[in-house]
C-alpha cells in the first residue's frame, strides 16, 4: 500500500494553509448562522431544523477542502438556508397546518399510569428509552405518573400523582422490570409488562384484557422522594 498517497494525497505547503484558511472561515461561518437561527440545543432541534443543519455541513464541508469549491459559494448556500429557516419559522407562526406538517404533534406516551402508545407506533420511543428517560426524572414505577408526553423535539414532560394518589405500576428499574413472568405462581397485584395495566391476578396463566399480552410483573407503590 502506497501510505504516503494515502496520508498525504500529493498535498503540498501552501495548499494545507488554504485548506487551514478556509476551514476557518467556515466555522466561523458556521457559529454566525446557528447564532441566528436562535439558541436551542442540538435535543431540541426539530425534524425541520436538523435538516437545515446537515445541509449546512454538507456546504460548508465540501468548502473547507476541495480546491474546486469556492468559499463564497458555500456562504451563498449558507445564509440562503438561513433565510429559508426564518421564512418558514415565520409561516410555522402564522399557519397551524404548516407547523404540525414540519413540527409534528406531541404525543401521549402514558395516560394515568398506562403506557398509550401502541408498540408499532411509528412516532413512540422503544421502550428502553422511555424508561431511561423517565428514570432520568426519578420514576421509578408508573404508579407514579399521571401523564407523560413526547414532545416535538424530543423531550418528554412528565406529571406526577401528588404522593398520597401514588398507586401500584410497572416498575422500570431494570431488575425489577426483568423479573416478569408468563406464570403467576402466587396471588397479588401484577402489571403488564407491555401497557402497563395492572390487574389483581391469580395463580395461572393469564392475558392482558388491555393489550391482549401475556407477562407480567409485580406492582409496586413506592412514594417519590423529592
Amino acid at each position: 500500500m502506497d501510505w504516503e498517497k494515502i496520508v498525504l494525497d500529493e498535498l503540498d505547503g501552501l495548499y494545507v494553509l488554504e485548506i487551514i484558511f478556509r476551514t476557518a472561515v467556515m466555522f466561523t461561518v458556521i457559529l454566525v448562522v446557528l447564532r441566528l437561527s436562535g439558541k436551542r440545543g442540538i435535543r431540541q432541534l426539530s425534524i425541520f431544523e436538523l435538516a437545515i443543519i446537515i445541509g449546512l455541513g454538507s456546504a460548508v464541508g465540501d468548502s473547507m477542502f476541495y480546491e474546486d469549491v469556492g468559499i463564497l459559494t458555500a456562504v451563498i448556500v449558507c445564509f440562503t438556508a438561513i433565510g429559508l429557516y426564518r421564512g418558514i419559522t415565520w409561516l410555522t407562526t402564522k399557519n397551524e397546518r404548516i407547523e404540525k406538517a414540519l413540527e409534528g404533534r406531541p404525543m401521549y406516551i402514558v395516560e394515568d399510569s398506562v403506557i398509550t402508545v401502541k408498540d408499532d407506533s411509528k412516532d413512540s420511543l422503544s421502550k428502553y428509552e422511555f424508561f431511561a428517560e423517565l428514570r432520568e426524572k426519578g420514576v421509578e414505577h408508573l404508579g407514579q405518573v399521571r401523564v407523560a408526553i413526547l414532545e416535538t423535539d424530543g423531550s418528554i414532560s412528565v406529571f406526577f400523582f401528588p404522593n398520597e394518589e401514588v398507586k401500584h405500576g410497572l416498575p422500570i428499574l431494570p431488575k425489577a422490570y426483568n423479573k416478569n413472568t408468563a406464570v403467576i405462581t402466587d396471588e397479588d397485584l401484577y402489571a403488564c409488562i407491555y401497557c402497563g395495566t395492572v390487574h389483581r391476578l391469580q395463580t395461572g396463566r393469564h392475558e392482558c384484557k388491555r393489550c391482549q399480552h401475556h407477562e407480567w410483573v409485580k406492582a409496586i407503590d413506592t412514594k417519590r422522594i423529592n
